[in-house]
């Protein structure tokens, strides 16, 4: 029964118990949706806010302003590098396995009515005045429900700098930010023992809604999108991992309890804060930890890059359209900036998906809608691909910076593979 304590336990619980519920019931299951919706909703409006306050204490702390802009040039560049190679390995398993070939679908049968609410959501990216929208309006709007988090990091810069410069002065401000964040933390905390329920809503409403059946005809996407976030976790990362001096499948392990929240209700944000934590116990900087977490949850989204070209790439094929290695460049490319502060919040990648397509006339984005039934089938493996890819890059960079304790590394991943960790036990 002490096993029943842990949130890992309950957690798998709850995603089991949704799956059961939804085959059972699932005109009741889909109603479950406002359980993970509530959840998600609760957590997501202390992200801006905890992003905010950890990149500016992590700037304001480092001392050297040389540290921040090399550790952040660092996490730029892998960032870029991994997101690269996730977005060439979609283009190249697309083509390999050829997902949408035989559909036949003709264009003009597609209901563009469907997708009308993601291309709206889309429709300022697709002119790639997303750049414009880091900027935001007012101090305050970066945290309203319309800003985005390359708006919080923005501000935060800004704020973290000028408190870096200011010495003295700009302590109370520290001191206070220091304090909302562990308010900020602590309510997540309190909000996080709600994960059972939110997983248990959301994957109820996943099998209510759509069913096993209903995706049959689109296993194929569904198989490669899967197999490629493996090979990219353990082909890419694993490797990554190895030269950093851990094991993947022992962070895995470690980090076995998020992943089951990101699982269970699509979001990597919800195991922000958690993950974040378990980096710093890990034997990570805390400032490097700071900065590099909440970049990567607009920088670093591996999983939604794979999805992106892969996604385009089927669409094509499923549309009888043959493209050309020129105009599957000019989708890498696209993806590229579309990519580049995507949330990691449920729907993000399809609505990333559709600015991507927006830009790119090879391609109707009307043909989003042969995928919309299983986006969210495929947004758990986005989401549970984000958070892995954004752990080990805090853990790379920290070991960059010589800012890693690798005898805490090995020791806290070591134990933690041949044990129960405090937190599963109560």
């Amino acid at each position: 029964m002490k096993y029943l304590k842990s949130l890992y336990v309950q957690v798998l619980l709850g995603i089991t118990l949704g799956v059961v519920f939804g085959l059972i019931e699932p005109s009741w299951a889909a109603e479950m949706k406002v359980l993970g919706d509530v959840f998600i909703s609760l957590l997501k409006m202390l992200i801006g806010p905890i992003i905010f306050c950890t990149v500016v204490m992590g700037i304001a702390n480092s001392g050297d302003m040389k540290k921040v802009g090399r550790v952040g040039g660092k996490a730029l560049i892998y960032f870029e590098t991994v997101s690269n190679v996730a977005l060439a390995l979609g283009v190249l398993m697309a083509n390999v396995f050829k997902p949408g070939k035989g559909f036949n679908v003709d264009p003009a049968t597609l209901d563009a009515s469907a997708i009308s609410q993601y291309t709206e959501k889309a429709k300022d990216t697709s002119t790639l005045d997303f750049i414009l929208n880091i900027i935001p309006k007012t101090f305050t709007d970066a945290f309203t429900a319309s800003g985005n988090l390359l708006q919080v990091l923005f501000l935060a810069v800004l704020v973290g700098y000028a408190l870096n410069h200011i010495g003295e002065k700009g302590k109370p401000v520290q001191a206070f930010l220091t304090s909302a964040s562990q308010v900020f933390f602590r309510i997540v905390h309190l909000l996080m023992q709600f994960a059972p329920i939110g997983a248990f809503g959301a994957m109820a409403f996943t099998i209510g809604k759509y069913g096993v059946s209903s995706f049959g005809p689109l296993l194929s996407l569904m198989g490669v999108f899967y197999l490629t976030c493996l090979i990219f976790i353990f082909g890419i990362l694993g490797p990554i991992a190895k030269f950093t001096g851990f094991s993947i499948w022992r962070f895995l392990r470690y980090i076995r309890e998020e992943l089951l929240t990101v699982l269970g209700t699509s979001s990597s944000e919800s195991v922000l804060v958690p993950l974040m934590e378990k980096l710093e116990k890990l034997g990570c900087s805390k400032s490097v930890v700071g900065l590099v977490v909440p970049t990567g949850y607009s920088f670093n989204l591996d999983g939604t890059n794979i999805y992106l070209t892969l996604a385009a790439i089927f669409v094509a094929q499923a549309l009888g359209i043959d493209l050309t290695w020129g105009q599957q460049f000019s989708i890498f490319a696209v993806a590229t900036l579309t990519s580049q502060g995507a949330s990691g919040v449920t729907g993000a990648g399809f609505i990333t998906l559709a600015a991507t397509l927006a830009v790119v006339p090879h391609v109707p984005v009307a043909g989003l809608a042969l995928i919309l039934g299983i986006d969210r089938f495929m947004s758990e493996a986005r989401a549970l691909t984000n958070t892995i890819g954004n752990g080990v890059a805090a853990i790379v960079i920290s070991r960059w910076e010589k800012e890693l304790n690798m005898e805490t590394l090995k020791r806290e991943l070591a134990s933690n593979s041949t044990e129960l960790t405090e937190a599963d036990v109560g």
